[in-house]
């Protein structure tokens, strides 16, 4: 009899031993999910920007630094995206939206630029994107939170660290990173008069 409680008291154990160490297999799991979500809306605002500089560049003969800086910015993005950098991803990300929040304010001084039906489209488009990473951020923000609480409560904290699952790093922002870019208000097509 007193083996086969121990026997039972083993099989228990261990099937709660395999039920944490699957809660921390799908959150782990949850936060590469919510950073592929970053990921795609990320790659799909890098492959719109270049559109959207040489329809500007069409118009905008004089603005070049402004473009320039947009698309460095661009690049440091991707760079940071790639290497999954996250205080890097802050960084860049926070040039390339001052870079778009000055690109957008310069278009009041073009008029027919403002009024070109491809680049409201993709006025539209990055807007719709920005949008979604911003959502994307929160989810993301969301799933780091829950994986690294649970990795350091009790008993999981002994799991996790016997099994190597990592603190998944949050993305932090400073407050001139966290003021969203109102695309909107910047550039508003109806506003937009003649160029002085």
């Amino acid at each position: 009899m007193a083996l086969m409680i121990f026997l039972a008291l083993i099989v228990v154990i261990a099937l709660y031993v395999i039920s944490i160490y699957n809660n921390l297999v799908t959150l782990k799991h949850g936060v590469a999910r919510a950073w592929s979500n970053i990921d795609v809306l990320m790659k799909q605002r890098h492959d719109e920007l270049p559109k959207l500089v040489e329809t500007c560049k069409q118009y905008m003969q004089f603005e070049t630094e402004t473009l320039e800086r947009v698309m460095l910015a661009r690049a440091q993005v991707a760079s940071a995206r790639e290497t999954r950098n996250i205080p890097a991803l802050g960084t860049a990300e926070t040039a390339l939206r001052a870079g778009l929040g000055q690109l957008f304010a310069t278009v009041e001084a073009y008029p027919e630029l403002s009024a070109n039906e491809h680049f409201r489209h993709l006025l539209a488009r990055i807007t719709e994107l920005e949008d979604g990473i911003a959502d994307r951020r929160e989810t993301y923000n969301d799933a780091t939170n829950l994986n690294n609480v649970r990795i350091d409560q009790f008993p999981d904290v002994l799991i996790a660290r016997s099994l190597g699952f990592g603190e998944a790093r949050l993305l932090h922002f400073n407050d001139a990173e966290k003021r969203d870019v109102d695309f909107k208000t910047l550039f508003k097509p109806d506003q937009v008069g003649p160029a002085q």
